[in-house]
């Protein structure tokens, strides 16, 4: 896993890409480590695999219960592909521009909080994924608790507008209500359920 005192101990060893040590310190000031984090089921995994494919890391989109034999890239462990549940902490890198990014994909059951606030500890920034049917659930109340310990700063992602009973604004009044944040929607969606098509930016 990433950490900033890792990040910083690294950086000399960076200076072998150029003679300009000035370049190192360039590259370190455009990487940012990611969490993405939730309750369990919201699809932080799903999630992920989606950010490495437009990303270009990977090629292909894979399901997390590995139906087809293989299983999201995320999911390393024999037991997380056969339950469609992360257990431990799994990091990963991407390029988006010129900043690198690394993206932490943390558990979302509450038996695994320590992974979760392993995690924390070293972000720069996360996003708190959340089930549009589901809303804020418990582990979404205890990891939204862990973030605001370390100031982690976040964006939540509400997820699966296509699912049946997808309210995004119900979703965003529990994170003012449950949660005491000051959210506000940045993007809307294009229909819900089965006619959702897209999103909008605001």
């Amino acid at each position: 896993m990433w950490c900033r005192s890792a990040i910083v101990r690294r950086a000399p060893a960076l200076r072998w890409m150029s003679s300009d040590a000035s370049e190192s310190g360039e590259f370190i000031s455009r990487l940012r480590n990611i969490g993405i984090s939730a309750h369990i089921d919201s699809g932080k995994t799903t999630l992920t695999e989606r950010v490495l494919f437009f990303t270009g890391r990977i090629h292909e989109i894979h399901e997390v219960r590995g139906k087809d034999g293989v299983g999201a890239k995320m999911d390393s462990m024999d037991l997380e592909r056969e339950k469609g549940i992360t257990i431990q902490s799994a990091a990963t890198h991407c390029k988006w521009g010129s900043h690198h990014i690394n993206i932490i994909d943390t558990p979302g059951h509450v038996d695994f909080t320590i992974e979760v606030e392993r995690a924390l500890r070293v972000l720069d920034g996360a996003v708190l994924v959340l089930c549009s049917v589901a809303g804020v659930q418990s582990q979404s109340i205890t990891v939204d608790r862990q973030m605001k310990r370390y100031n982690v700063p976040r964006i939540a992602f509400i997820n699966k507008l296509d699912r049946m009973g997808a309210n995004p604004d119900r979703v965003t009044a529990q994170l003012r209500e449950k949660l005491h944040l000051n959210a506000s929607a940045i993007q809307l969606p294009i229909g819900l359920e089965d006619e959702h098509v897209g999103v909008v930016d605001l």
